[in-house]
């Protein structure tokens, strides 16, 4: 039942409260609705969407003779599902919209949920059908919980389940055959991601064949979650289904670490990359997710998200000012920001054990690369880098400031001499731990470079050999055509 939300919002109770303050979702629009409730003559009626799992309000009018029309010409407007809620704000009845629909409704209060009629509307036949049954299994299900309770004998046991499980298997293939004949509607993109991963049977065994893999069930389940979810499909924003499904998703499957919720950001965004809708509101929900977590590194993620996301101008939703009260609060909670002035570094020379201070340089770029002798990584990079210098960066007048995070004095001088780094570089190392670089340069792994102005202001992080030279040609570039509009 976990996705089932046509049946529960009409088995329980609900008393709607219209959202205020949140994300402005667009009006309403396109669309025109006549509705007839015969046993109501002159009240308010509201219209009502979800955005996310929050309803909002677009339009009321007041019945005349038991008929109220509503229309709307926003072109922005793609449909969903909506609610009809009348004054006493309990009286309420959901359906379908997508755009240019032209919907006639009737509506009997006294009959509801089942007195509703919507003529030559596919969706709705499809929508009401599936709540009717959906409800239908409801009971079935309740039905064979209380004959389980009576049950005395292990064979009436067994027989209750068989009972329940050919209910479930029932209900699941009249869920697959609406959502294969019914490609491109609304309803059936609905049902469609309500589809849960089936686990294979059997038993399943690591590489070696031998170990018993016993996290196969959550690496399966977690890997194919979202295989029936539309990301290219808008209408899914305005039904309370994804934001379930990405509550779910990243709060119980996905490890709660910087890397791996960073990871799980970047997927989800490029799995609705050039969609409107979606990607409105993955970004933003990504966004509030990881800045009011408490768990501790995930404000990281927050700023990773305003910096390669926000600041590169995708949240075209917002406005300058909105926009900059992102970046202002992310430039808070990192001082590594890039637009922030750097965190001193003033460490020991690897070689004399003379004080260096990061600051003190004078340059028109400073790269900072923090790094470890033994690492792979390193080892790789490094030289690639090296090249770069020799072929681009001396001549820009670069200055490298190297840091060693780990491995003996010895070890770390033997790299350097070896590869000719300690005659053209500043070579520290850091053997008390006094650079604060997970605090201040958010150092997890090895290599890791930032590029910085000639006022020690931070242009680029987490860099390599290929993007250094382009982000200081964007610098020159923009500094140049700075300089021609004056």
């Amino acid at each position: 039942m976990r996705y089932i939300y046509v049946c529960a919002l009409l088995l329980l109770p609900f008393a709607p409260a219209f959202a205020k303050n949140n994300i402005a979702p667009k009006k309403a629009s396109a669309f025109h609705i006549r509705l007839h409730i015969p046993d109501v003559k002159d009240s308010m009626v509201f219209l009502a969407h979800y955005y996310g799992k929050t309803l909002y309000k677009a339009d009321s009018v007041r019945f005349k003779n038991g008929v109220a029309e509503f229309s709307s010409n926003d072109s922005n407007f793609v449909g969903g599902s909506y609610m009809m809620i009348l004054s006493d704000m309990r009286t309420t009845f959901e359906f379908l919209m997508s755009r240019g629909d032209d919907l006639s409704i009737t509506a009997w209060c006294s009959k509801l949920p089942d007195g509703i009629r919507i003529p030559d509307s596919h969706e709705n036949d499809l929508f009401t059908d599936y709540q009717a049954r959906a409800r239908e299994f409801g009971k079935a299900q309740q039905e064979l919980v209380k004959r389980m309770e009576k049950a005395t004998s292990a064979t009436d046991t067994d027989k209750i389940r068989k009972e329940g499980k050919k209910q479930a298997d029932d209900f699941a293939a009249y869920r697959k055959k609406v959502i294969a004949e019914n490609p491109g509607t609304l309803a059936g993109s609905i049902l469609k991601a309500m589809e849960k991963p089936e686990i294979p049977e059997g038993v399943h065994y690591l590489g070696d064949g031998i170990t018993r893999d016993t996290l196969y069930t959550y690496h399966y389940y977690k890997d194919h979650y979202w295989d029936n979810f539309n990301f290219r499909d808008d209408r899914l924003i305005y039904t309370p289904l994804y934001d379930g499904m990405l509550d779910e998703y990243m709060s119980k499957l996905v490890i709660q670490s910087t890397d791996s919720v960073t990871k799980e950001c970047e997927d989800l965004l490029k799995k609705c990359a050039g969609t409107k809708d979606v990607f409105h509101y993955t970004l933003w929900w990504l966004t509030r997710y990881v800045e009011n977590s408490k768990i501790m590194g995930l404000s990281d993620v927050f700023v990773y998200l305003v910096e390669n996301h926000y600041m590169k101008g995708e949240a075209f939703w917002l406005a300058n000012d909105e926009l900059q009260k992102y970046i202002e609060r992310a430039r808070k909670m990192a001082p590594n920001m890039i637009g922030n002035v750097a965190p001193e570094l003033n460490q020991p020379d690897v070689f004399t054990g003379e004080m260096r201070s990061m600051q003190a340089i004078k340059a028109p770029y400073t790269l900072i690369v923090f790094y470890s002798p033994t690492c792979g990584h390193c080892q790789h990079e490094l030289p690639l880098l090296d090249s770069v210098y020799e072929a681009v960066l001396k001549q820009k007048g670069v200055k490298v400031y190297m840091i060693a995070t780990e491995g003996e004095q010895k070890v770390i001088t033997d790299f350097l001499v070896k590869y000719k780094y300690d005659k053209k570089w500043i070579n520290t190392w850091d053997p008390q731990l006094t650079s604060n670089r997970v605090v201040n340069y958010d150092v997890f792994s090895t290599p890791t470079m930032y590029l910085l102005d000639d006022k020690k202001i931070i242009r680029g992080k987490r860099l390599d050999h290929v993007t250094i030279p382009q982000i200081i040609n964007m610098l020159e570039k923009r500094e140049k055509d700075t300089a021609l509009k004056k």
